[in-house]
């Protein structure tokens, strides 16, 4: 019994964090997203499922979900690519594989806030550097108003996010890299096998951990956009660029439906859990196989 009160009590802090950050918010949030709660007013209808009903039917949701769903496929296919692309590119020991390293990784330590103006300023259509540079080498019928048009506006926060998270996903692939033993290359090479039959039937297969945790990551990091998307559209031109974070933000704090937004917060998480169990299912069933 000593024992076991002994590892209650080393379990009892963490769990004590997590309960009231983690389990104890999803509740209220359950329980706020079947109120008219506007946020401000003590007195909180019970409602049941009308705010469900109401976001079946409301069609700034369904766009707000499409967008998410763009964003999200678009972001986890290039992010994972061009990731992995650049750990093949700087797996080495020399000097100038450890600089290029730094600098991919460098735009992931910024802040969504600096990053979105930024690249605000790269994508004006009047001054910013991009349509100038457009310009100057001749390509000015290529210059567009990135972010001011709905048929690029998408893309462009989505080339923006791949610049800064990119480096994140470089570095646990490079992790899954290294810790495949060099006598696998070095047999390989002496069967004859040539660079894409290595990479074929060693590299990926053995990275597949890496594979699991960046699509992971991309999958619940682009559903629950929120920043990046702010700082540079809002949401626009329109609903464009609107994510479901971004109608969540907007319905509980500038219409005051706080209800309603909790409601669409939930559906959220049930979305993501329900994925994240889907492609975990898959992806560990990959690792298994490789």
């Amino acid at each position: 019994m000593r024992k076991l009160w002994v590892q209650v009590l080393f379990i009892l802090p963490a769990f004590l964090i997590f309960s009231i950050f983690i389990v104890i918010p999803i509740i209220s949030s359950v329980y706020y997203s079947l109120t008219d709660w506007n946020g401000l007013d003590p007195v909180i209808n019970f409602v049941g499922m009308k705010n469900y009903h109401t976001l079946i039917n409301d069609s700034e949701v369904w766009i707000a979900l499409k967008n998410t769903v763009v964003f999200a496929v678009l972001v986890t296919i290039f992010q994972n690519v061009i990731s992995l692309l650049l750990a093949l590119l700087v797996d080495g020991s020399q000097w100038y594989y450890r600089y290029l390293r730094v600098v991919y990784l460098i735009p992931a330590l910024l802040s969504a806030l600096a990053i979105g103006y930024i690249w605000s300023y790269l994508y004006n259509p009047v001054f910013g550097i991009i349509n100038t540079f457009l310009e100057n080498i001749g390509l000015g019928q290529l210059a567009q108003d990135w972010l001011g048009d709905p048929k690029w506006s998408m893309y462009s926060i989505v080339f923006t996010n791949l610049w800064q998270w990119a480096g994140i996903s470089m570095i646990i692939y490079m992790a899954g890299l290294q810790a495949i033993s060099a006598d696998l290359y070095e047999a390989a090479n002496i069967d004859g096998a040539g660079k894409w039959q290595t990479f074929e039937k060693i590299t990926f297969p053995l990275i597949a951990p890496a594979f699991t945790i960046n699509i992971m990551i991309s999958i619940i990091g682009s559903f629950k956009v929120f920043d990046i998307i702010y700082v540079m559209t809002k949401g626009g031109p329109g609903t464009a660029t609107e994510s479901l974070a971004i109608l969540l933000y907007k319905k509980a704090f500038n219409f005051n439906e706080m209800g309603y937004g909790t409601s669409i917060a939930v559906v959220m998480f049930l979305i993501i859990l329900i994925i994240s169990i889907f492609q975990l299912s898959i992806l560990r069933k990959r690792e298994v196989e490789a």
